[in-house]
C-alpha cells in the first residue's frame, strides 16, 4: 500500500521544464534512491516532498494526508542535507536535542529519545564534543541521529555522504542500511553514486533530464536495464548498434555477424543496441569464442582487471577477477566469449520505452556469421 505518493508532480522555472509527470508511489519502510546526472531533477523531487519548493502541478500525500501545499515545518519530516547543516556552537547532544525542544518534549523524554538515537548510530560517549571535534563519518552520523531522533515519518537525504573520502563514503553505505532497517523509517535519498544507491536501496527511481525512466529492484535495474540511458549509466556496459533482420540482428559495424534474437521484440529494420556487460564477457584462446580480438590497452583495478578489446564488431571493455592468474598482455591476440543469456537487446535512442518495474528485456540466443 502507498505510504507516500507523488502524482503528476511537475516543476517549472518558468519556461525551464525541470521535473517531468512524475508519478512515484512509496511503500511504509521502505528505501528509494533517485539516482541520477546533476541536473536531472532529482534533488528538486527531494525539495518539493520537502515542501521547500512549491509543486507547480501535481499532488503529494502522505499516509493519506495531502501535503502538496503543506509548510515545511507541519510534515514533520527529517531531513539530512549534503552539508550536513550541524550547529557549529553547539555540541553533538545539543545538536541531536534541537528539534525535539522545537516540538517541546517534555526534558525526561528529551533524555530518552537522544540517548537511544546516538546509540543507534555508535556515538555514545561522544556528547560533549562540537562539530569541529568531529570527523566527516561522525559529524555524517550526528545529522543522521538529529533527523532520527523526532521520529519522522520519512526520511530525506540529500547526497548524505558525498563529502566523505571514498573507502569511508563506502563503510557508512552499509551503516546507513543497518540504522534504516533498525529504525524502519520511510527513507529517500538522492545520489549520483549508482554503487551508493544499488548496495542500500530496496528499489532505484533513475531519471533523466526531469523524467522518470526506470524504477526496479538494484539487481533487476542492473540486469534488465530499459534503454541505453540507464544500461551505460548504472554500471558500464557495451552498446553495439544494429538492426533487426530475418532472423536475428546484424551489427552495423559488422553485417556479415548475425545476432540471433527471439521474436517479436522489434519489427524487423529496426534500430537496435547489442548490449552486454564487461563482466559478463570472457576471455579464451583465439578462434575458441564467438569473436578473436587483440588486448588494446588493460588496466589492474585490484579485485580484477578491465579490459579494451578490439574486434571485427568494435570495441568492447571485458573485465575479469583478479584470481592471481597471469593477466593476458596488451597487443595480445584472444578469443571473447559471452554466455547467450547475458545479451540484451535495447532500443536505439530515441525509440523511448515504458517507465515502471521492468518488464523482461530480451536476451540474445546465439550468434553465427551470417
Amino acid at each position: 500500500m502507498s505510504f507516500l505518493s507523488l502524482s503528476n508532480v511537475n516543476k517549472f522555472y518558468g519556461d525551464l521544464h525541470v521535473v517531468k509527470a512524475m508519478n512515484l508511489t512509496v511503500a511504509q519502510g521502505e528505501f528509494i534512491s533517485l539516482l541520477g546526472p546533476s541536473g536531472c531533477g532529482k534533488t528538486t523531487c527531494l525539495q518539493m516532498i520537502a515542501g521547500f519548493t512549491p509543486v507547480s502541478q501535481g499532488r503529494i500525500t502522505l499516509a493519506g494526508r495531502d501535503i502538496t501545499h503543506a509548510r515545511p515545518n507541519s510534515r514533520g519530516l527529517g531531513i539530512v542535507f549534503q552539508s550536513y547543516a550541524l550547529f557549529p556552537h553547539m555540541t553533538v547532544e545539543e545538536n541531536v536535542r534541537f528539534g525535539l525542544e522545537m516540538r517541546k518534549v517534555s526534558r525526561a523524554d528529551q533524555a530518552t529519545r537522544v540517548a537511544r538515537v546516538l546509540d543507534l548510530v555508535h556515538l555514545r560517549g561522544f556528547e560533549a564534543r562540537y562539530p569541529r571535534e568531529l570527523s566527516g563519518g561522525q559529524r555524517q552520523r550526528v545529522a543522521l541521529a538529529r533527523a532520527l531522533v523526532i521520529e519522522p515519518p520519512v526520511l530525506l537525504l540529500d547526497e548524505p555522504l558525498s563529502n566523505l573520502d571514498a573507502k569511508l563514503r563506502e563503510e557508512m553505505q552499509f551503516e546507513l542500511r543497518r540504522i534504516q532497517r533498525s529504525v524502519g523509517t520511510t527513507t529517500i535519498m538522492v545520489t549520483h553514486d549508482q554503487h551508493e544507491a544499488m548496495s542500500v536501496s530496496d528499489r532505484v527511481v533513475v531519471m533523466e533530464h526531469g523524467t522518470l525512466v526506470q524504477v526496479d529492484k538494484p539487481y533487476a535495474l542492473y540486469e534488465q536495464p530499459r534503454n541505453e540511458f540507464v544500461s551505460s549509466f548504472v554500471g558500464k556496459s557495451n552498446l553495439l548498434p544494429g538492426r533487426v533482420a530475418d532472423g536475428g540482428i546484424v551489427l552495423d559495424s559488422h553485417p556479415a555477424l548475425r545476432l540471433a534474437a527471439p521474436e517479436a521484440s522489434f519489427p524487423l529494420g529496426t534500430a537496435v543496441l547489442f548490449s552486454l556487460r564487461p563482466e559478463k564477457i570472457h576471455l579464451v584462446a583465439a578462434g575458441a569464442g564467438r569473436l578473436d580480438g587483440r588486448i588494446a590497452e588493460r588496466f589492474f583495478m585490484g579485485n580484477h582487471w578491465l579490459y579494451r578489446i578490439d574486434t571485427a564488431a568494435g570495441e568492447l571493455l571485458a573485465m575479469s577477477a583478479n584470481d592471481g592468474a597471469p593477466s593476458p598482455n596488451d597487443g595480445e591476440h584472444v578469443g571473447v566469449a559471452w554466455a547467450d543469456a547475458s545479451v540484451r537487446v535495447l532500443p536505439a535512442a530515441g525509440l523511448g520505452a515504458p517507465v515502471g518495474p521492468s518488464a523482461p528485456v530480451a536476451p540474445v540466443a546465439q550468434a553465427v556469421a551470417a
